[in-house]
């Protein structure tokens, strides 16, 4: 089975001592990296010019990945441009990699360094294991290591710590999912499935789409769902700016069709308000999310 290698490229602006610092520390390098939970430096052999790690990751459930890694070369050249080479491998049988290798190369620029790896792996399991990797577990791993690059840029340019990073990430996708399952729910439930539940009257008491209520109707349930995919695939401020303008246009528009729906137990004032306070809450923790998009993942020719 035929496979590229793993790139995945960024600029950060700041020094090369800097970023050498942030990226070859492991108490450092743990905290941004979601690919390792713990990175510990073994004993230094003198004797040979390499530098042994061992390092682990958290899977949930109690579960633990570890391997070990060597550091094998680190190259500087007259420009100052910088190559660290490393190997790793894994006798653990839950591991799908088993082994593998890889560089990360330093490029100042004038603007701070470019900063990128290259590396790649042979997986357990046999056929089986090849295809896990080529359907899952390689795209997550591409995903997992930009996210990361750019969880430190963020990190070092804007001074947000991975913590805060990972909390305003969980809370952005909770704040879209909640989104979306509610216009999911509102599309399918009430005007798709159960017309008759008080929506499609409240189109008849406006008098604006007379014979056409149910055709209306159904086109808005449809425009709702594809609006609650949209939320969940796409989790911008953007998206969110606009879920507020509707929300509260949906809520004018309710208000002057038919006002008494307002003194109902579960009324559109009531749902609008949470919704648009989910909303908020996720623009508010947007700029704190690293994106995976912000990097470079596929090699120059």
């Amino acid at each position: 089975m035929v496979r590229k290698p793993l790139y995945i490229e960024t600029s950060i602006a700041c020094s090369l001592e800097t970023l050498w610092s942030y990226t070859q520390e492991p108490h450092i390098h743990q905290q941004w990296d979601l690919r390792f939970s713990e990175i510990k430096y073994l004993p230094k052999d003198e004797a040979v010019d390499l530098q042994r790690f061992h390092y682990s990751t958290d899977i949930g459930f109690g579960i633990n990945v570890s391997g070990i890694g060597e550091s094998v070369a680190t190259k500087t050249k007259t420009n100052g441009e910088s190559t660290s080479v490393l190997r790793f491998s894994s006798d653990s049988s839950i591991s799908l990699i088993s082994q593998g290798s890889g560089y990360w190369k330093y490029k100042p620029e004038a603007n701070g360094v470019k900063f990128y790896t290259g590396y790649d792996y042979e997986t357990r399991w046999g056929t089986l294991g090849q295809t896990i990797d080529k359907l899952i577990f390689r795209p997550l791993m591409v995903w997992a290591t930009a996210w990361s690059f750019d969880c430190l840029r963020n990190w070092i340019e804007k001074g947000i710590h991975p913590k805060q990073a990972i909390t305003s990430h969980i809370t952005v996708l909770l704040s879209s999912i909640i989104l979306s399952v509610i216009w999911l729910y509102q599309g399918i439930v009430p005007k798709l499935l159960f017309t008759d539940t008080g929506e499609l009257e409240i189109l008849r008491q406006s008098g604006l789409f007379s014979g056409f209520e149910e055709k209306i109707l159904m086109a808005v349930g449809i425009a709702e769902i594809a609006w609650g995919l949209i939320l969940l695939l796409s989790q911008t401020k953007l998206v969110h700016g606009i879920n507020i303008a509707a929300l509260t246009l949906l809520g004018l528009g309710a208000l002057l069709s038919d006002a008494s729906v307002y003194a109902l137990p579960f009324n559109p004032f009531s749902l609008n308000i949470a919704m648009i306070g989910l909303s908020l809450v996720a623009i508010i923790n947007i700029k704190h999310v690293p994106r995976a998009s912000n990097c470079i993942t596929k090699q120059r020719k």
